[in-house]
């Protein structure tokens, strides 16, 4: 991100170089060189540190890494923004300073910076969480019509933002995260739900970004992000950033020691298919953790284990799992040929997921079908996903080429997928039944909600930052803005258990969105009130808060208290900074 103004350009002829590319002339910074021994010369290691002004040659337009580098340069004055919006939004921002301050954010991060940057930190959490935004450019448009948890409600310009999200180190990442799971119940067994995704990143010299493995390649170097979520008490505990090349299956080792740190004794893990592994399930038995697992395509085993019950639970009324629509069946075996315990294999028939299996698989073969028809006599070859479901016949050449000739379907193959269409199994390590495996499984929802919300609502499927220290600022407050989203979805969600009629405004998006409508207004005598009384819709939403009208009422006068003398504070500091201008 670069900043809104102009600074002279380095004269350190040594260590500074433009690059044009297009219009623009970028400025770089040499910080260092590496030797290369094959070689036997130094390269240098060049990061930008701004934009060469189109007007004034000898100024640029300097970024975060500017800032870095060069710590002793004086910026610009920024004045603080006394132009306030007449029209403040106050409903989201009531509640998720609710919530902030029942899970005691405000006390935990004042061990880590002073009031001014945990007001600062907060206020940037709950701007993600409402404009579903990550980008810091854009927060002062944020604070311009919303109250504030910094002191005094005092706007910050984006090169503020910028540079506090640059003061932020691991360190307070790892002070954060120490005090956020002391603070949670280490005596009750709990399951964890584990899951990670991965970021893009587009700028700056970040050390952990490597090309890996995406599950959206953006061709952009990544990083990989996890969460540990509670599904017990529905909160997420901490989270882990590893280069983009470290596999998932790998890094969830990593996480059980971590667990064990934050002093989690008591741990059952709920896992996705794709951490399903031999050696996976032997450390977790090794550590004395329960498991639950879904598992990983219809391997051969499954598949025998599926056959030879199919059709012995689904149409059992002591089979059905009415919550999820679906028939289970628990049998006790070992999971693999040397395993030393008895696992707890649940399966599963849904008539639903066996209808869209089969329109899925039904839908591939006519399409693959029509391809091979169109391609009969060419000299073409064919992915395994063809030979899987045809007999491919070809005819060779004198000269050894191949034309294809025709495909034939493999019956028994496609019959064998529809007899296991609407199947799945779920292992776990401890006994149980199998609608109490489903529920266990299925509360890995909210913690994938977490990542949708993560990438969708909140802004970060990128982070588009310069440095180690601004990226592991803004990953930090996103953990928090996911904590405090969590509790509000989770709420939501209870709230519409209670009711018979399931309103749309109930979603997290939506529900914010409703309470924005909540507003103050400043009238002649330069007081903010509210504007209106709180509708139906509203009061409906605030109570899954436990929060009332009588509550909003109170709470927009005290935010009218203190947006006065915020105000007579920015006037006071106007004074003394125009009587300094004047003396100057």
């Amino acid at each position: 991100m670069y900043y809104g103004f102009l600074v002279k350009i380095p004269e350190d002829t040594g260590r500074i170089t433009v690059n044009s590319r297009g219009d623009t002339t970028y400025i770089e910074y040499t910080y260092a060189r590496r030797y290369l021994p094959e070689k036997r010369y130094n390269v240098p290691l060049r990061t930008t540190i701004g934009k060469q002004s189109k007007v004034d040659p000898a100024m640029m337009q300097p970024n975060q890494n500017f800032v870095k580098y060069f710590p002793e340069v004086a910026l610009p004055d920024e004045r603080n923004r006394s132009n306030r919006s007449s029209c403040l939004q106050i409903g989201a921002y009531l509640i998720i300073r609710k919530i902030m301050e029942e899970y005691n954010l405000p006390e935990i991060l004042s061990d880590i910076w002073d009031n001014q940057g945990v007001g600062l930190f907060l206020d940037l959490a709950a701007y993600a969480i409402i404009c579903e935004k990550n980008a810091g450019q854009y927060y002062p448009d944020y604070a311009y019509n919303h109250p504030l948890m910094t002191e005094g409600m005092k706007i910050y310009s984006d090169s503020t933002v910028s540079r506090f999200l640059a003061s932020v180190t691991s360190d307070d990442k790892v002070a954060f995260l120490n005090r956020w799971n002391a603070s949670r119940n280490h005596q009750e067994q709990i399951y964890l739900s584990y899951d990670s995704t991965n970021k893009n990143c587009q700028a700056g010299d970040i050390e952990m970004v490597e090309f890996g493995h995406p599950k959206g390649d953006q061709g952009t170097p990544v990083f990989n992000y996890s969460i540990a979520y509670d599904v017990d008490n529905k909160e997420p505990l901490f989270y882990e950033t590893y280069p983009g090349s470290i596999v998932d299956v790998s890094q969830l080792q990593f996480m059980l020691e971590k667990a064990k740190g934050f002093g989690y004794k008591k741990i059952g893990l709920i896992l996705d298919r794709g951490y399903f592994s031999k050696t996976t399930i032997q450390y977790m038995d090794a550590c004395q953790y329960d498991f639950v697992i879904m598992v990983k395509g219809m391997t051969s085993f499954v598949e025998k284990i599926i056959l030879k019950h199919k059709g012995s639970f689904e149409k059992k009324r002591s089979c059905v799992i009415p919550e999820y629509q679906a028939y289970g069946k628990t049998i006790q075996e070992k999971l693999y040929a040397d395993d030393e315990k008895d696992r707890y294999f649940h399966i599963y028939h849904q008539v639903e997921k066996e209808s869209a299996e089969r329109e899925l698989l039904e839908d591939k073969i006519q399409k693959m079908t029509e391809f091979l028809k169109n391609q009969e006599g060419s000299p073409i070859t064919f992915g395994d996903a063809y030979h899987w479901y045809f007999e491919i016949f070809t005819h060779e050449k004198d000269d050894g080429t191949k034309k294809f000739l025709y495909a034939q379907e493999k019956t028994e193959v496609i019959e064998k997928e529809l007899d296991l269409c609407g199947y799945f199994v779920i292992v776990t390590s401890k006994k149980m039944t199998a609608a109490e495996a489903l529920s266990l499984y299925k509360s890995r929802d909210a913690s994938e909600k977490l990542f949708r919300g993560d990438k969708s609502y909140l802004g970060d499927k990128s982070l588009r930052v310069a440095g180690n220290e601004s990226t592991a600022a803004k990953i930090l407050i996103e953990f928090v803005a996911l904590i405090v989203r969590c509790k509000i979805y989770t709420q939501l969600k209870a709230m519409m258990k209670e009711m018979a009629k399931k309103p749309h405004c109930m979603t997290v998006p939506a529900a914010l969105k409703e309470l924005e409508k909540i507003e103050m207004v400043r009238q002649m005598d330069n007081v903010y009130r509210l504007d209106h009384a709180v509708t139906a819709t509203q009061k409906t939403i605030l109570k899954a808060f436990g929060v009332d009208e009588n509550h909003i009422k109170t709470r927009a006068t005290r935010l009218g208290e203190q947006l006065k003398e915020a105000a007579m504070l920015e006037k006071d500091e106007e004074d003394d900074a125009s009587e300094e201008d004047d003396i100057d």
